[in-house]
């Protein structure tokens, strides 16, 4: 007998613990739930309440970082995405740490702008741009001889914002333009984008090359010995390798040609088990007991595997943002290797190779636990080009279609279910016009547990608003396990 139960789920906004349900879910913050069976605040939601509370202004990291550059008039630089998405960042947190600035008399502040276009629209940058040059205009007529201004950027897919190790150059890219001043020189961060966008009529925000804002023939805000710098991202999967650039003596993933001596903090700390980085302005949400951890505390052998772009969403996030092994000897991590390249350009991206991988190790009859993520949906659906992501949601489809009748001979049970939207809404209508949709939706996301095992044991609960914390329960509850008290209830009970 086989039970097919289905329940959508919600995967955005306080169910994830984002600041409200405006708020789109992302990978980061939908593992963390998935992996830890309950609502943690999230980045988003932790920076800002410090920001309004001004909790952030009073640590001993904001302190110092002022400190710094007022004693020797030194430069306090911004790095990071400028946008609202509230993915990675959020341009309203910038504009209120770039004002505490003003108010505690830094007199030189740089701005190094990390275009989005993927968890905004497309081609927004000028918006956020216009906004934030507004700012630093009535800083500088408001103060006599402070001197704020955007330094450098680019598109945040090839410059600076690499994670899992998957493309150093794109950190290279970055540190060339924010840290040495060398790249494609503009008067303006507008000038810019709006030579990029007449250059390329087809190019995107996150795609577009780096640039140098320059006065006189010289970069306007290079990073230089004794300055202060903020790396102002609060989610960590693309914050973690300039962290590194900055800190590490011993640092080989390229030349960096020289390495300023600068106050260095994120804002918040992107890696628990590395410390990276070492200062942080924002305490990240303190998660613990993943259900991972429960599991190999009851033996339970188990797998996690993803390509590159996703491989630390199956075992950093879902480990509650740390890396590593749990216990080595009953987990086993795989990573395939991503493509450099353009998702829409090869939308099946590793699926196969993720899938063919993932049955080897299920008939090895090893493991009792797998969890894979397909990273297609997701990374092909941010490029917003509609016929790859149609060819890469199909190639899952197929995928997940293989690894069921790999399960059905086995016996055993399949959860299948996503932690955000995107590749569901490739377009939006506003004020009559057809925009195309590069962001994560709002939408609820499927779960369907197909358990080829199943004699009649459980049914479907009835909860209320059912959302990516109930799933942990729910997988301990399969294996035959009872779930903590602390975690969200379960999406199935047992029968009396």
């Amino acid at each position: 007998m086989k039970s097919k139960f289905y329940t959508p789920l919600k995967a955005h906004g306080t169910a994830v613990g984002m600041p409200s349900d405006e708020d789109m879910g992302n990978s980061e913050v939908g593992h963390n739930a998935l992996g830890a069976g309950r609502i943690f605040d999230q980045g988003a939601k932790l920076v800002s309440k410090s920001i309004d509370s001004g909790a952030i202004y009073q640590t001993e990291t904001w302190k110092k970082l002022v400190e710094r550059v007022k004693t020797d008039n030194k430069i306090f630089h911004f790095i990071g995405l400028l946008s609202d998405g509230n993915v990675h960042s959020h341009i309203d947190q910038l504009i209120a740490m770039v004002k505490r600035c003003a108010e505690e008399g830094v007199k030189r502040v740089r701005i190094h702008a990390l275009l989005d276009g993927r968890d905004v629209f497309e081609r927004s940058a000028l918006i956020y741009i216009d906004k934030l040059e507004a700012v630093l205009k009535e800083i500088n007529a408001s103060h006599k001889y402070f001197d704020y201004c955007i330094a450098s950027g680019g598109g945040r897919m090839i410059v600076t914002m690499d994670r899992y190790n998957a493309d150093w150059s794109i950190v290279e890219r970055g540190w060339k333009a924010h840290v040495l001043g060398r790249g494609r020189r503009f008067s303006s961060a507008r000038q810019a984008v709006e030579t990029f966008y007449a250059e390329d009529p087809k190019s995107t925000d996150q795609y577009l090359d780096s640039f140098v804002i320059e006065d006189d023939g010289s970069p306007v805000g290079t990073i230089e010995d004794g300055d202060s710098v903020v790396f102002f991202n609060f989610r960590g999967d693309r914050a973690i390798e300039l962290s590194m650039a900055f800190e590490q003596k011993d640092f080989d993933k390229f030349d960096r040609v020289r390495v300023p001596d600068v106050f260095f903090a994120g804002m918040m700390e992107y890696d628990g088990d590395l410390h990276i980085p070492k200062h942080y302005l924002v305490m990240p949400p303190q998660i613990d007991g993943p259900v991972g951890a429960y599991m190999c505390a009851a033996g339970i052998k188990s797998f996690a595997i993803s390509e590159t772009q996703k491989f630390g969403h199956v075992t950093y996030f879902w480990n509650g943002n740390k890396s590593g092994y749990i216990n080595h000897d009953l987990e086993t991590y795989v990573e395939i290797p991503s493509d450099k390249i353009r998702f829409d350009q090869a939308p099946m991206m590793k699926a196969f190779e993720i899938t063919d991988r993932a049955i080897e190790m299920l008939k090895s009859g090893q493991y009792r636990f797998g969890r894979l993520n397909y990273p297609n949906g997701d990374m092909v659906g941010h490029t917003g080009v509609p016929d790859a992501i149609i060819a890469a949601v199909e190639t899952t489809d197929q995928c997940i279609a293989k690894l069921l009748i790999v399960l059905k001979e086995l016996g055993g049970m399949a959860v299948v279910l996503a932690d955000h939207g995107n590749a569901d809404e490739m377009f939006t209508v506003k004020n009559g016009k057809k925009q195309v949709s590069t962001a994560h939706s709002l939408n609820p996301v499927p779960c369907a547990i197909v358990d080829y095992g199943y004699s009649g044991e459980y049914e479907m609960a009835k909860l209320t608003n059912p959302g990516l914390a109930n799933v942990a329960a729910t997988l301990l509850n399969l294996l035959g396990y009872e779930a903590p008290k602390e975690y969200a209830p379960s999406l199935i009970e047992v029968k009396q």
